[in-house]
């Protein structure tokens, strides 16, 4: 064959490539993507692209397809069956992801297209990379049978995996049914955007057809039913593009795996309208934002909230101080009273053992008056949810720093990493109460017999309640038994917080040899 002649011959082959490629990148046709866009969805590529540094997503497995013989789908050519696969940059940091496209055949699972996510998932760990997936599909391709659950089973086993190990990032943006949405709550992260995210085990016709209910998907798992009743979604947005800007900040946040450090930024002090003496009032019935605080003790005032419309009586983020990521657990006094309950209690041990699984110090800000009381929450497990955050704290072998602002009170004193949960520096303000319970009811029951017995019962409970908060009720008890490291001002919280985190940074524990522990799961 003649130069010309290869010449020619390459050139033909360069084309049918380019051509081959421009089809599988149209995913199911101009027609789909054109209803996807009209129910307000990008497509997937469109989603990896804005989601990524500008030029940095790299795809992979293009051309795989399916190799399904059964129910005509031997004549059926499904363009990179059905899900996106790469790597790329999100602010400058290296991530693994993938993109279901529901264009093609509704972005349904079958083995080929589980194959393509394992293979990702699998380098995300080699690689020690974060991971993120973008789910849209119709769940389980029926047609492939057994193989589509087996291909789900190989994605819920990496995800198990990967768990401690890198960090993991579920973004549902449209349906994600059955026991798909089993990869995503195995995920650190899951992300939902308002009127496109849908998650539930079954849809509104199952339940229609066995309990007689009627309910839209909306009402049965949309975005807000995620965010703010069950607490599986961690982030809602309004619009996808609000939602990918979500995750490029989380990103910045924490580490890529769980042997690299998080990225140091310059440090920044707090913003001047965030003064920490102001924001929580002395009056220890007077509600404030729990947020503020943090706020006002953090680098620039940044505080990155997580779960924020779910069990609010808890404030769960991450924030910089002295330019290093912290995680910062508070009660919420506008909320309950910043009590604990069983949602509470799950969702900050679980931000808790994330933060301990990537090395983040944890800041706890402690203002509440103990766990809830009430049938309801007896009924509902809350020995054992409030256990978790027990557990979780004294499993947990980061810098942890206690900060007691007002109120700690039972056993939310103790369950608030407190000194005997192995915190490693505990403060408290001076008008800090810490006590078995509350100086008025704790006075109605120790002098019971004196006040209902005195001439004046109102005088008399006002004085032994004085009584109570000047032998119990303060700071000083506890600080004189050591279990307080020590009573500072309000205005030098940061600087004790700041140093505490400092000296903490090379803390070594060693735990009993064992394969691991039981949680009260």
């Amino acid at each position: 064959m003649s130069r010309d002649q290869k010449s020619q011959s390459l050139g033909q082959k360069i084309n049918d490539f380019l051509t081959r490629t421009r089809k599988i990148m149209q995913g199911g046709g101009e027609k789909a993507i054109q209803k996807q866009q009209a129910q307000g969805k990008l497509t997937a590529r469109d989603r990896v692209a804005t989601l990524c540094d500008d030029r940095s997503f790299h795809e992979y497995d293009l051309f795989v397809e399916h190799n399904c013989r059964d129910f005509g789908m031997d004549q059926k050519s499904l363009p990179g069956d059905g899900v996106v696969t790469g790597t790329g940059t999100v602010q400058g940091h290296p991530v693994c992801c993938y993109a279901q496209d529901f264009t093609v055949a509704g972005g349904s699972l079958g083995l080929a297209h589980a194959r393509k996510i394992t293979k990702i998932m699998d380098h995300a760990l080699k690689m020690g990379v974060p991971l993120i997936g973008i789910n849209d599909s119709g769940g389980a391709r029926i047609q492939e049978g057994v193989n589509s659950l087996a291909g789900y089973g190989e994605i819920f086993y990496r995800n198990t995996m990967a768990s401690g190990v890198i960090p993991q990032i579920s973004v549902i943006l449209g349906p994600c049914a059955g026991g798909a949405v089993y990869s995503p709550a195995l995920t650190d992260f899951v992300f939902v955007v308002d009127k496109i995210s849908k998650m539930f085990i079954t849809g509104p016709e199952v339940i229609k057809t066995v309990l007689g209910e009627e309910i839209s998907m909306e009402d049965l798992g949309g975005a807000r039913v995620q965010a703010e009743v069950s607490g599986n979604a961690h982030f809602f947005a309004e619009s996808e593009q609000e939602c990918f800007e979500q995750i490029k900040k989380l990103v910045t946040f924490i580490p890529w795996n769980n042997r690299k450090p998080s990225e140091p930024f310059p440090a920044k002090a707090p913003r001047a309208e965030f003064k920490i003496d102001q924001v929580v009032p002395d009056d220890p019935r007077k509600p404030y934002d729990i947020r503020d605080a943090a706020r006002a003790v953090c680098d620039d005032s940044d505080f990155f909230e997580i779960q924020a419309h779910w069990a609010k009586n808890i404030v769960i983020g991450f924030a910089r101080m002295d330019g290093k990521t912290v995680g910062i657990v508070g009660n919420q006094p506008n909320f309950l009273a910043g009590v604990l309950d069983v949602d509470a209690s799950d969702k900050a041990a679980r931000f808790i053992r994330f933060c301990d699984a990537f090395d983040i110090p944890l800041v706890s800000l402690v203002d509440m008056p103990g766990y809830l009381p009430g049938v309801d929450q007896e009924h509902a497990g809350v020995i054992r949810h409030g256990a978790k955050i027990l557990y979780a704290y004294s499993e947990a072998t980061v810098p942890k720093i206690t900060l007691i602002l007002r109120k700690a009170y039972g056993g939310g004193y103790i369950a608030m990493c407190s000194r005997h949960l192995g915190a490693d520096f505990v403060f408290a303000w001076p008008q800090a109460e810490i006590a078995v319970m509350g100086p008025e009811g704790a006075a109605n029951i120790i002098f019971r017999k004196e006040i209902t017995g005195a001439a004046d019962p109102e005088a008399m409970r006002q004085e032994k309640i004085k009584e109570y908060q000047d032998k119990f009720a303060n700071p000083f008890i506890a600080a004189r038994d050591g279990h307080v490291d020590a009573v500072i001002q309000p205005e030098e919280t940061r600087d004790f917080l700041l140093h505490a985190l400092n000296v903490s940074r090379n803390k070594h524990v060693s735990r009993p040899d064992r394969k691991h522990g039981i949680p009260p799961f």
